[in-house]
């Protein structure tokens, strides 16, 4: 933590959701995954409801997901990092810094170079929706994100699935492009809203595997498929991609 100190913030009334306790998130800054439509926005498009194939994930309800979140009520990057302070710093130590910081908190940090974020934000325009499997002893558990950027929020399938739109979400996601063109880096925060359904190991690779997805060109083929042509997508290449058992 010594890095750290003088480049981030420590006071806990400048960090996100503080609460008594550490891995939780204040309850007014997000709530659920109560998603509102945004009229104004023409590209918005709807979850893919055909899910004929997908009977061995037992989701096999054709519903509609919102179109649009209401997401962590993030603060600015300034609040929790003093951005004139780091501004002639190295990137390298920013980041260093920055997940130090975050280390232990029930929150992540990392970051990423500015060209994989613009592609990755290109890419989650057209495909907001994913489902990731989160091994757990002999078994995983389905995890389902949407990638609205500078956005990513993850819940439980199962809890999607009993609950719709107003499941509660278990992580959510906030990228910061402050230091993009200055220094080739987007700095990434991830807050673990659940604790008890999400360990912040489990989180940790959760945003990283789905980032995966979508700058990796094979793996993003599944991404596509998963969006715009449902008919075609099959859990089991999911799987085979992070050699995974098809149980």
């Amino acid at each position: 933590m010594r890095r750290a100190s003088g480049i981030i913030k420590l006071p806990p009334s400048i960090l996100i959701g503080h609460s008594s306790s550490a891995g939780a998130v204040h309850k007014h800054s997000f709530t659920t995954l109560t998603l509102l439509q945004n009229r104004h926005n023409s590209q918005q498009q709807s979850f893919p409801g055909d899910f004929l194939k997908w009977g061995s994930l037992g989701f096999f309800r054709a519903s509609s997901f919102a179109t649009g979140f209401n997401p962590l009520k993030a603060k600015p990057l300034d609040s929790i990092i003093d951005v004139e302070r780091v501004k002639d710093r190295l990137a390298e130590d920013i980041a260093s810094a920055w997940d130090d910081f975050h280390l232990g908190r029930g929150h992540i940090g990392a970051s990423m170079k500015a060209k994989l974020y613009n592609l990755l934000e290109r890419r989650a325009v057209d495909c907001r929706y994913f489902v990731i499997p989160l091994w757990r002893g002999n078994g995983y558990t389905t995890m389902f994100a949407q990638v609205q950027m500078p956005h990513m929020i993850f819940t439980g399938l199962e809890d999607y699935k009993a609950r719709g739109t107003q499941a509660s979400p278990y992580f959510a996601v906030t990228y910061y492009n402050e230091f993009a063109e200055s220094k080739d880096m987007v700095l990434i925060r991830g807050d673990v809203v659940l604790p008890s359904k999400l360990t912040d190991s489990e989180a940790k690779w959760l945003v990283e595997t789905t980032q995966s997805f979508y700058l990796n060109d094979m793996r993003y083929k599944l991404v596509e498929r998963f969006n715009k042509q449902t008919h075609d997508f099959e859990f089991k290449d999911v799987l085979q991609a992070l050699e995974m058992p098809n149980l």
